[in-house]
C-alpha cells in the first residue's frame, strides 16, 4: 500500500505535537553537583543524596560562625571559672 504525501505531512505535524506536550509538561532538571542526579532546578536539597545546593538553603546557615565562636569561648571561661572556685 503506498501513502500519499499528504498522509505523511498530516502523520509529521501529529509528532510535532506530541513532542512539544511532552516538552511543555517538564519542568526543566539539572544535574546535582554532588551526586549528578537530575533534580528539579528550583530545588533547594537533592532528592536523590539530601544535600543542600546553595549555602543560604543550609542547616546551619542560620547563624553565622561568629555565634559558634562566641559560645565556645563563653563555655572555655564559665570552666576555668568553675575549676578556679574549687
Amino acid at each position: 500500500m503506498h501513502r500519499n504525501s499528504d498522509d505523511d505531512a498530516d502523520e509529521d505535524d501529529w509528532n510535532d505535537d506530541e513532542s512539544d506536550l511532552e516538552d511543555g509538561d517538564d519542568e526543566p532538571t539539572v544535574p546535582c553537583p554532588y551526586c549528578r542526579r537530575e533534580m528539579l532546578e528550583d530545588s533547594p536539597r537533592c532528592p536523590a543524596c539530601g544535600n543542600y545546593i546553595s549555602a543560604e538553603d543550609s542547616v546551619l546557615s542560620g547563624r553565622p560562625a561568629w555565634v559558634y565562636v562566641t559560645a565556645l569561648v563563653c563555655l572555655v571561661i564559665a570552666v576555668g571559672w568553675a575549676l578556679a572556685m574549687l
